[in-house]
């Protein structure tokens, strides 16, 4: 896993719940510069600090390793569903041709992805 996207997630998982670096760093037992590495990407943690992030955080370790494990499978499409919840039907169809035409051109869009 990228460990600048990780970082990223756990950031934005800790200001959801409007946690101050400080104080998150303090409630993981790690040290606020430390966290501020994993939060940067500079730095991985371990898996025990891993899982004490997770703990901290109330949230599925799949919040964090959606896009790695083949397992978070049902965790991506409940996410995507529940962001199309709103939608009006006229939006929704517009989303579904979307998904069509890049499911149709998956190849294509793979290989743009890799040369970005």
């Amino acid at each position: 896993m990228d460990k600048v996207i990780l970082g990223k997630r756990i950031r934005e998982q800790r200001e959801l719940k409007k946690l101050k670096q400080e104080k998150f760093a303090e409630m993981v037992g790690i040290s606020n510069i430390h966290l501020s590495e994993i939060e940067r990407g500079k730095k991985t943690p371990s898996m025990e600090a891993f899982i004490r992030i997770v703990n901290a955080l109330d949230v599925p370790a799949d919040v964090f390793l959606r896009y790695e494990v083949k397992g978070a499978k049902a965790y991506l499409l409940n996410d995507i569903t529940e962001k199309m919840q709103d939608l009006t039907p006229a939006q929704l169809k517009m989303i579904v041709e979307l998904f069509n035409v890049a499911i149709d051109n998956f190849a294509n869009l793979e290989k743009t992805a890799e040369e970005i």
